[in-house]
């Protein structure tokens, strides 16, 4: 799928509908259920070095994106698959980047090259607000994300992990409903994972922690959509997108606070959950662990839309 040859950016029709979710609990970095994802103060893209919540814990033994109980009853009608190798070279996007939805809110198609070192993160001030480097004594942002071929590339190496919100410094703290989506692929990375979300800018979980995608590398993208019962929070309803973390995906959640929040992969719906649908501030954001094997995180592109 990656070729050595000049990168072209084709346009891809998203559906984008009323608005969008994913909160935290690195999935695999940290299983759904797990608490705060990382700090995060709003207004500020500098944030503090010491998260205020307890930090996410190591993935399940049976590669499970979630440890907590999951209600498995949303499900696609017709699953599909999407198999492709893993390459255990640094990928090139050459030739399979999109550009963001027209008419999004905030959107951010990486398409200026920025090395890793701090580059990337002076380059995207404005798109990409990461965690304080040695945050949890787990998360090196600097050390492992770069922009090249049109796409946000994580290099895992199975000891720096990477986390951050998207937005801009003043933005990316005080969505209340919206549509939130990113199209991904992952290669190599065994035994990590990442887990992409919509988290209470509050940091109390039961504000609403609604995760997607999330799950292990060698696993599946799904949905947790947590419970906001105080002391019920890592429960979830789970819905399984039944592809691979292999191929170009567009995920998006659709967030109407207090009314629904809609679940789609490629445009299409998979799920709809109407009960613990938050109505208070969150930041759109994602996690990957320190450990497992070698890989990359490919983001092609992000795009949020408020109404």
């Amino acid at each position: 799928m990656f070729r050595g040859v000049p990168m072209i950016k084709r346009v891809m029709t998203v559906v984008v509908v009323a608005a969008g979710a994913a909160a935290l609990a690195l999935a695999t970095v940290a299983p759904a259920g797990s608490s705060e994802p990382a700090p995060g103060t709003a207004g500020s893209s500098v944030q503090s070095a010491t998260p205020s919540a307890p930090t996410t814990k190591q993935p399940s033994a049976g590669g499970s994106a979630a440890s907590a109980p999951v209600d498995e009853t949303t499900m696609p009608s017709t699953p599909s698959t999407t198999a492709e190798p893993d390459p255990t070279a640094p990928p090139m996007a050459v030739g399979t980047t999109t550009n963001p939805p027209a008419g999004s809110t905030f959107a951010e198609g990486f398409d200026t090259p920025a090395p890793a070192g701090g580059a990337f993160a002076s380059t995207y001030v404005n798109a990409w607000q990461p965690y304080p480097d040695a945050t949890g004594g787990k998360y090196w942002s600097s050390l492992i994300a770069s922009a090249h071929d049109g796409v946000m590339d994580v290099a895992m190496d199975g000891e720096h992990g990477a986390a951050g919100t998207f937005g801009t410094p003043t933005g990316a703290w005080s969505h209340v409903g919206g549509t939130f989506s990113i199209r991904a692929k992952a290669s190599g990375g065994a035994a990590n994972g990442v887990a992409v979300m919509l988290w209470p800018t509050s940091n109390v979980r039961a504000d609403g922690e609604l995760n997607y995608p999330e799950g292990q590398f060698d696993g599946r993208p799904t949905v947790f959509h947590h419970s906001m019962v105080p002391g019920q929070e890592d429960k979830a309803k789970r819905i399984d997108t039944h592809v691979s973390w292999r191929g170009w995906h567009t995920y998006t959640t659709d967030w109407v606070p207090g009314q629904y929040v809609k679940y789609y992969l490629d445009g299409e719906l998979i799920g709809t959950v109407t009960e613990n649908v938050p109505t208070t501030p969150h930041r759109y954001m994602f996690q990957i662990g320190n450990w497992g094997q070698p890989g990359h995180l490919l983001i092609d592109w992000v795009a949020t839309t408020t109404h």
